[in-house]
């Protein structure tokens, strides 16, 4: 696999920004950014469970959809869903109408309202505090990490679902808990705090 490629505009990106301009956007503007508050990491671990089995382009252009069907992320809102609203969800073709993700998108819901400390500070707990080189190509980045194996573990214990530690990965690149830019990429290093 190739490392940076240029894109239109010249500029070095990750190979997988280039294919779509909503991927343009969501890789110079979003993808590994630091990301906090509850109900934004709420959001980004809900898309990635969605997105589980199908392409990220398929969520990120329903996300909008999403936002407005789950209240825009809000636990305390969607944590009261029954099941009148799961029927409408399964109804709303603007989401992935998937009867498994949205009940565990409900039941998430609930175990953020049940933690013991704020959803922002438990999963960045888990981001790795060691500097890594910058990985070279797509083929340089893991699916699955010890600290992504942990997170995962560890949601599961306390009630959410879902969140496999491939799951837990991508969550952890969208978010900025890693930087897996590759190495030249126009996309510099943030800090991740």
């Amino acid at each position: 696999m190739s490392g940076v490629v240029p894109g239109a505009d010249g500029l070095p990106r990750c190979p997988w920004g280039l294919s779509t301009p909503d991927y343009v956007a969501y890789h110079d503007e979003e993808w590994g950014r630091p990301a906090h508050g509850d109900a934004v990491l709420f959001e980004r671990m809900s898309l990635e469970a969605f997105q589980s089995g199908l392409s990220w382009i398929t969520i990120l252009r329903k996300r909008p959809a999403f936002r407005a069907a789950f209240a825009g992320f809000d636990p305390h809102v969607v944590s009261t869903y029954g099941d009148a609203d799961v029927d409408r969800l399964l109804g709303d073709a603007g989401i992935v109408r998937n009867r498994a993700k949205i009940a565990a998108t409900i039941a998430n819901a609930r175990a953020v309202l049940d933690l013991d400390q704020p959803l922002d500070a438990l999963l960045w707990s888990y981001a790795p505090t060691d500097e890594r080189a910058a990985p070279r190509t797509q083929a340089d980045l893991p699916a699955t990490t010890a600290e992504s194996t942990a997170m995962a573990k560890d949601l599961k214990k306390r009630g959410f679902r879902f969140v496999g530690p491939t799951t837990a990965y991508a969550l952890m690149q969208a978010t900025g808990m890693v930087d897996d830019h590759l190495a030249g990429c126009k996309v510099k290093p943030t800090t991740r705090t």
